[in-house]
């Protein structure tokens, strides 16, 4: 593992960064000579080939804060493009903006432009794409800087943001675990709790309500609540969300939200959500079994979103195909849940054990 760092300020190492060694092939730590923030590219493995995985640009308050998120997020993208049966490794990056500064336009592209020289230093070894805070109009800026880079703008020839596929693949894998927990594939009258409405959150919510979901959301945008009014769903409290007695809890917001004192409050049968790295810890997995809560894991259900980006950027894509692909998400969760049901095990043991069979196949 190489670690290149940029000169820093000494500090206190974050308490979320692990305690053991990351097994990470590489990770460059640099700050962007524009825009002056902090960039994580972290390669976590190029088993299965070259890495991908999104550019998240997103406030922090302190750099190791996005060095141990790039580490966990670079990990996760592993197992999820493995799992997905992908030719891809896992990698993340991170663009750090410092606790209570807003980046104007100009500010923005600076950041991406030093992040594309980030990822153009790494000579291939990883691709990156939109996430949390950026866009395919931002990634558009960082291919000014280097090649590797997808989810480009249509009209520069990309594939577009892959928030369709992301709902889409989350959308089979409720149906799926509807079908594990209630014998019955249909929707129809299931009580969903969306907490998030975001790209994919707020595109999750309208394919559940024409399926004929009943709906209870929420976001931290009190302006999301017009979507709400819109679909005649139910509005909660943020706050509330994991508490309200439904079928199904979706998580589509930012990571670590099921922590033990959530999972207890838990009032469904299970989570399904687009968010990733769900789990606080992984004791959490034991949890949710323990309580009878079936978990679809995250990077196996919201993996539509790489396997748009990837297979929709080959010269020869077809869409049916592609769609095929990312409805068949809906399947491999089924696959997940009766093994884990099967052998006694947590879900995540279950999809973790399908993710290594794929990377050990490519030794």
């Amino acid at each position: 593992m190489t670690i290149t760092h940029a000169p820093a300020p000494a500090a206190e190492v974050n308490a979320a960064l692990p305690t053991e060694a990351p097994d990470h092939e590489r990770v460059l730590v640099t700050r962007g000579p524009r825009s002056g923030l902090t960039i994580v590219v972290a390669v976590h493995s190029t088993r299965l080939g070259q890495a991908l995985g999104g550019a998240r640009l997103w406030r922090y308050g302190h750099w190791t804060d996005a060095l141990a998120d790039a580490l966990r997020l670079s990990q996760a993208m592993t197992l999820k493009n493995a799992a997905a049966g992908l030719a891809r490794g896992g990698g993340k990056s991170v663009v750090a903006i410092p606790a209570g500064v807003t980046l104007d336009e100009n500010q923005k592209r600076d950041a991406m432009l030093d992040l594309g020289d980030a990822v153009e230093s790494l000579g291939g070894a990883y691709m990156t794409a939109e996430d949390v805070g950026t866009s395919a109009e931002l990634m558009a800026v960082v291919h000014e800087r280097t090649e590797h880079v997808c989810g480009l703008p249509a009209e520069q020839g990309g594939v577009g943001e892959p928030a369709d596929a992301t709902a889409a693949g989350v959308h089979a894998s409720i149906i799926a675990t509807l079908g594990h927990v209630f014998g019955s594939t249909d929707a129809t009258g299931r009580h969903l709790v969306i907490s998030g409405l975001g790209q994919v959150g707020g595109r999750l919510a309208r394919s559940l309500a024409a399926a004929g979901a009943r709906l209870t959301v929420t976001d931290v945008a009190v302006d999301k609540r017009a979507l709400a009014d819109e679909l005649g769903a139910t509005w909660v409290d943020p706050a509330d969300a994991h508490r309200v007695d439904a079928d199904v809890f979706v998580p589509c917001g930012l990571g670590g939200v099921l922590t033990p004192e959530v999972v207890d409050e838990l009032r469904v049968r299970a989570v399904v959500g687009a968010a990733n790295n769900q789990l606080a810890s992984r004791d959490v997995a034991r949890l949710l079994t323990e309580r009878r809560i079936v978990w679809a894991p995250d990077f196996v259900a919201n993996a539509g979103g790489v396997i748009y980006l990837d297979v929709a950027s080959e010269p020869d894509a077809d869409q049916a195909a592609l769609d095929a692909r990312i409805a068949g998400i809906g399947d491999t969760v089924a696959s997940v849940l009766r093994d884990a049901e099967q052998r006694g095990a947590t879900t995540l043991e279950a999809a973790e054990r399908l993710a290594r069979a794929r990377l050990d196949a490519a030794r």
